[in-house]
């Protein structure tokens, strides 16, 4: 993807985790309720809900990152990153959201999005090793 791509990317990501967190500030307790939660269901849940938001929030700014990174120097493991980035968001958040709001997920994937984070961040590390020192940058 290019580097415009990771930006609106990560941004909509932002958006997206906003909106799913004011859901879960405000209408997801009252929802667990009424569906038959108990106590201990509910406070399980938002905890769940509120990890997936966070994460998704924190991947949503590592992809921006990403796109501004990689807009002054691309390369494979920023690509790598923001891929795995993405794909964590999905697998992670998106099937915790599954899980908590529509009762079902395909629970295996969970850690596998969990692995696409590590895997993205490994990546991430590897695109910074590979960037020149700064004293041997002619651009700095």
């Amino acid at each position: 993807m290019n580097p415009r791509g990771w930006i609106i990317c990560g941004a909509l990501l932002g958006a997206i985790g906003v909106s799913t967190g004011a859901y879960g500030a405000h209408g997801l307790e009252q929802r667990l309720i009424d569906q038959g939660s108990d106590a201990k269901e509910v406070v399980d849940a938002m905890r769940s809900y509120d990890t997936a938001v966070r994460y998704q929030m924190y991947h949503a700014l590592a992809i921006v990152a990403i796109g501004i990174m990689a807009g002054r120097r691309a390369s494979r493991p920023l690509q790598t990153a923001g891929f795995g980035f993405l794909v964590g968001v999905v697998l992670f958040s998106g099937m915790i959201y599954a899980q908590v709001l529509l009762e079902r997920a395909i629970h295996q994937l969970i850690p596998l999005g969990g692995g696409a984070f590590i895997l993205g961040w490994c990546a991430l590390a590897v695109a910074g090793f590979r960037l020149p020192h700064p004293s041997n940058d002619p651009s700095s």
